[in-house]
């Protein structure tokens, strides 16, 4: 193909048709009128060999090859964008809004140092946060508004991953628990009262899919889509959450909770920076990214659980 003779605003049309699906809605996402959005869709036909929407009953739809185009031709428009972005990033002068999707746990760990960096290197700079919802939601359209992720796993793809700090798990109760000597063993721990949490995206905490792995089975209580909910609703009652340490440590103090050392071990939870391809060679990414690193790598290492 001639790249000379090709108009490069058919990527921007592309683009628009493949997020929309529709000519008309697409035509109004770019500014144009209907019918110049119906003729670049034919001139995308003619040099992709491909019809790209094709009606399906009463709506058109995506062929198999526009939908593979999706992904790809997002990341090329952010690249060529990025051309046109100034590769010295400010941070003192910036009033740049990244955004990013973490859970609780991390915003509860990170968002205070790393805002308190921000005061007095970037006060200008503000960080929007989007609540996690897993790998499921992240269509080419939402990985776009995205800087980053904070998560486990390896489960985003098109994104580059970065280790952020590691944790491990621990049983947070309210202070005065009765039974805490009775927690450690593992009878008493399987027959106490737990609150599992579900974040949104997942079926279940993914301390029981490790629990059955062992063929053990906790009595759930009560299931809530936070950790910091499971901390709040332990602190008030006898019910037990077994979260990540870092965050009962956190929240130990102003909820007046106990740390204790579960008698089962699932091993460290290590939680991850991932960022888009597309934002690797931005010089405000690559700022946030070292930040974010430093932050991770400050926090205090995990204490001994000795309660």
């Amino acid at each position: 193909m001639n790249l000379a003779a090709l108009d490069l605003n058919l990527l921007v049309a592309l683009d628009a048709l493949l997020l929309e699906g529709n000519v008309g809605r697409a035509a109004m996402r770019i500014g144009l009128s209907q019918p110049a959005a119906s003729h670049a869709l034919r001139r995308l036909r003619d040099v992709l060999g491909d019809p790209l929407l094709v009606r399906v009953g009463a709506r058109m739809e995506l062929t198999p090859r526009a939908q593979a185009l999706r992904g790809p031709l997002a990341q090329t428009l952010e690249q060529v964008r990025g051309l046109f972005i100034p590769d010295v990033f400010d941070a003192r002068q910036s009033d740049r809004h990244f955004r990013l999707m973490m859970p609780d746990l991390a915003v509860e760990l990170l968002m205070p140092p790393l805002m308190k960096k921000l005061d007095s290197v970037a006060p200008g700079v503000q960080i929007n946060i989007v609540p996690w919802r897993g790998p499921s939601i992240m269509t080419a359209e939402f990985a776009r508004s995205l800087d980053m992720v904070i998560s486990i796993g390896n489960a985003f793809n098109g994104f580059h991953r970065q280790l952020l700090y590691v944790d491990s798990d621990a049983l947070a109760v309210r202070k005065g628990y009765p039974a805490v000597a009775r927690l450690k063993t593992a009878e008493g721990f399987l027959k106490a009262r737990h609150i599992a949490v579900v974040l949104r995206g997942q079926s279940e905490d993914l301390i029981d899919d490790w629990l059955r792995s062992k063929k053990l089975e906790r009595q759930i209580a009560l299931v809530v889509p936070s950790y910091i909910e499971a901390l709040h609703v332990a602190a008030r009652t006898g019910l037990v959450a077994f979260v990540p340490q870092r965050l009962i440590a956190a929240l130990a103090q102003p909820l007046s909770l106990t740390t204790i050392a579960p008698p089962f071990d699932p091993g460290n939870d290590e939680q991850f920076m991932f960022t888009p391809t597309r934002a690797q060679f931005d010089s405000g990414s690559i700022w946030l990214r070292k930040i974010m690193l430093e932050t991770g790598r400050e926090l205090d290492p995990p204490k001994r659980r000795t309660a």
